[in-house]
């Protein structure tokens, strides 16, 4: 079961582009590569699996215990030839001060060799100093090693190649000068999702022909090969439930965000998602028990969401009419009166009883905890009703004007959600929130759901 880490020095180092390099090239290559991404990131993993072809699968040590961040990885990583997991910011940056939820702690939870990615750019000896530096801070972590990112040009490369080779054991296994068609738009919420970028095959494309011609693969696959085999008890097997429900899920460029996870234990309890576009499709899917409208841009599709009078008619109506809906971020921006950002300002469903104002920095961004109100919507779990979670949103809900038929579903402990104190909105059979959830062992929120249209078609 090779493996490897891509982590970097720093934040913005181009580990996420050299990453997607790795996958494409190493899959044209007719290898089968498995995509991980470290922590709660939805747009890193959607370039991830278009580069792979294949699911890209979250760990994060906030909402998953180690045994299950050992299972995920063994279950998915055994159907492969090779994984890849991508870091998120520096090697040693985490929320806790002993590093428990960093990129290296992972490293050593996997037994996974680190591959370092460096942005070269204004570096020559001091390159030396930073990996040694780096080496000693924990020597149970495996630097396996180093590409360089963002180089000059040749002599720019020759000089740290030089400098890397006398001064550290480290081999550097890459070096990928500055190409202007390596790069990846970037927005307010991160890189520009591989849904919504045009021509994104070429791009990746692009992306792993210069990394094809910059890394080692060969080196690369050694590396991985010098991974611990991952030992976990047997793991469990899923029988997925005879489908039994029908639902609908938005997938368009206005809403991406789902974790892969997520979606496999929906098809696992039986149920059959049915994809529709918020944007071209007149009207939901037909003959659906629920809806599931996930996070995304919603603000950069806000004119064709508002023009596509049907579909907001077709959703208003099914949630009037009692059809269970879960909404997530985005899909609560969708379901309020409208969304204002700058001057321009657009009509949306129209179910929650307020305004999205987009706003120049982030209103709620990070992990969160979350705790359930008594009468909380879905059925009730043995676990814990106290929820980790993550949020990031730029936007807030402003005017909410609720009468007796909405209540909040969740009582923020740390975070923001909707208000600073509450988040979540409970209208009929409706849940909405700027909560992003993920079904783990301790929030099974995917369960509950499925529980809960099953309940409500049945009855």
């Amino acid at each position: 079961m090779p493996h490897v880490l891509v982590s970097a020095a720093h934040k913005s180092s181009g580990k996420t582009t050299i990453s997607i390099g790795l996958c494409a090239a190493l899959n044209a290559r007719g290898i089968k590569v498995q995509p991980f991404k470290k922590g709660p990131d939805y747009i890193d993993p959607m370039w991830l699996a278009s580069a792979s072809g294949r699911d890209c699968h979250n760990l994060d040590f906030y909402t998953m215990q180690h045994e299950e961040i050992l299972d995920n990885f063994s279950r998915f990583a055994h159907a492969a030839d090779f994984s890849l997991i991508e870091g998120n910011k520096g090697l040693y940056d985490g929320l806790d001060l002993d590093g428990s939820n960093s990129n290296a702690a992972l490293a050593k939870l996997l037994e996974a060799p680190v591959i370092l990615v460096l942005d070269a750019r204004g570096m020559t000896r001091g390159v030396a100093p930073l990996i040694l530096g780096y080496q000693a801070f924990d020597t149970d972590v495996q630097i396996g090693g180093v590409i360089l990112n963002r180089l000059g040009g040749s002599r720019h490369e020759s000089k740290l190649r030089r400098v890397i080779e006398h001064y550290t054991d480290v081999p550097v296994i890459g070096a990928v000068h500055q190409h202007e068609d390596m790069a990846i738009v970037e927005r307010h919420l991160g890189l520009m999702p591989s849904n919504e970028a045009q021509a994104a095959g070429q791009h990746i494309a692009n992306i792993a022909r210069h990394v094809s011609e910059s890394v080692d693969l060969d080196h690369l696959l050694e590396i991985g090969g010098q991974a611990g085999e991952i030992t976990t008890p047997a793991a469990q097997t899923i029988t997925a439930a005879a489908t039994d429900l029908r639902i609908a899920i938005a997938r368009d460029a206005a809403f991406g965000f789902y974790y892969a996870g997520d979606l496999q234990a929906m098809h696992d309890a039986g149920a059959e998602l049915v994809e529709f576009s918020s944007m071209d499709d007149s009207s939901l899917p037909k003959n659906i028990d629920g809806l599931f409208i996930g996070g995304g841009f919603p603000e950069s599709c806000m004119d064709r969401l508002a023009a596509n009078k049907s579909m907001l008619e077709s959703i208003r109506a099914a949630i009037e009419n009692g059809l269970p809906v879960y909404a997530e971020c985005g899909g609560l921006m969708y379901l309020s009166r409208s969304i204002r950002w700058d001057t321009e300002r657009y009509d949306m469903v129209g179910v929650i009883p307020g305004n999205i104002q987009m706003h120049a920095k982030p209103q709620g961004r990070g992990y969160v905890r979350i705790r359930e109100v008594e009468d909380f919507i879905w059925p009730a779990q043995d676990s814990c009703r106290e929820h980790q979670a993550h949020e990031f949103h730029y936007s807030s809900l402003e005017n909410f004007s609720p009468d007796s038929d909405y209540r909040f579903a969740y009582e923020v402990m740390r975070g923001h959600g909707i208000n600073g104190s509450h988040d979540g909105i409970i209208y009929k059979n409706m849940l909405a929130c700027y909560t992003h959830q993920r079904h783990v062992k301790n929030n099974p929120w995917v369960k509950r759901f499925i529980d809960f249209v099953r309940g409500k078609r049945n009855s």
